[in-house]
């Protein structure tokens, strides 16, 4: 098996499991945010938009790379 196979699978699957852990823990206190003060939902919502921009910048460099390690370019 080559080694590049595996680290480019691995890369990628990786890159899936933090996205969904990281955008799980910024919207759940997004909403925890909400339920203790209703009136700040507009600058929150920004707020959560930008992190998760932040947040899904990682993953998507990690999937970019796990194709160039999968189709040998590394």
């Amino acid at each position: 098996m080559d080694m590049g196979l595996l680290a480019g699978g691995i890369m990628i699957a990786f890159a899936a499991v933090a996205a969904g852990l990281g955008n799980a823990m910024l919207f759940s206190k997004y909403i925890e945010g909400i339920t203790r003060q209703p009136e700040a939902q507009g600058k929150l919502l920004g707020q959560s938009f930008i992190a998760l921009g932040i947040v899904e910048a990682l993953p998507i460099i990690s999937v970019a790379f796990g194709i160039m390690v999968l189709l040998g370019v590394f």
